[in-house]
């Protein structure tokens, strides 16, 4: 059983900055590296330009590696992240209106965990009442809780009165058949009133 809340769900904290120096030898070792890299690309060029008969200005070569570097490198930085794993829901952009659920968005995975079992519950109503009806419960109970210091089973008249009679009554004597998504919006609308 998770304790976790609606309103914790909803919340939204930015993360902080890393404040510390990057990994493998920070801002110094990443320059070193570059220069390196620069370096060594400088004499690959430089003995392949020999051997073919060219000559080209040591400090020409130097500047355009490290310009091709500094390219590659920005747009290393400016690339958009990897497309999510094939088989998955298909992508489609933001400048189509629609919202693009990438592979590890948190609030896509909150959602799933509600669809599926309410998508289940369509074909086999008794999905409903063993899966959905149950986590319902524990959010009225959490919602309780957290804003009035009881929960169904502390203080049954307290919690019914909360509740209200059609909340209550839906809870606590499961329906024989899912309710309709009119229906079951109203609920989790009272449910968020609590």
């Amino acid at each position: 059983m998770s304790s976790t809340s609606i309103d914790d769900l909803l919340a939204f904290e930015e993360e902080p900055a890393p404040t510390g120096p990057r990994s493998r030898g920070g801002r110094v070792g990443s320059v070193l590296r570059s220069l390196a890299i620069a370096a060594a690309l400088v004499a690959v060029l430089v003995a392949g330009l020999r051997a073919v008969g060219l000559k080209v200005s040591l400090p020409v070569l130097v500047a355009g590696v490290l310009a091709v570097l500094a390219v590659r490198r920005v747009t290393a930085l400016v690339a958009p992240p990897p497309p999510p794993p094939a088989g998955g829901r298909v992508a489609t952009g933001e400048e189509d209106g629609s919202y693009n659920w990438g592979s590890r968005d948190a609030l896509r995975t909150a959602i799933n965990r509600w669809e599926w079992p309410l998508d289940w519950s369509t074909t086999r109503p008794e999905r409903f009442s063993g899966t959905v009806l149950p986590r319902l419960a524990e959010l009225a109970d959490e919602r309780m809780r957290l804003k009035h210091g009881v929960t169904r089973e502390s203080d049954p008249a307290r919690a019914r009165v909360l509740l209200g009679d059609r909340l209550s009554t839906f809870l606590d004597s499961p329906p024989r058949r899912p309710p309709s998504p009119r229906d079951l919006a109203v609920i989790v609308a009272e449910l968020e009133k609590i």
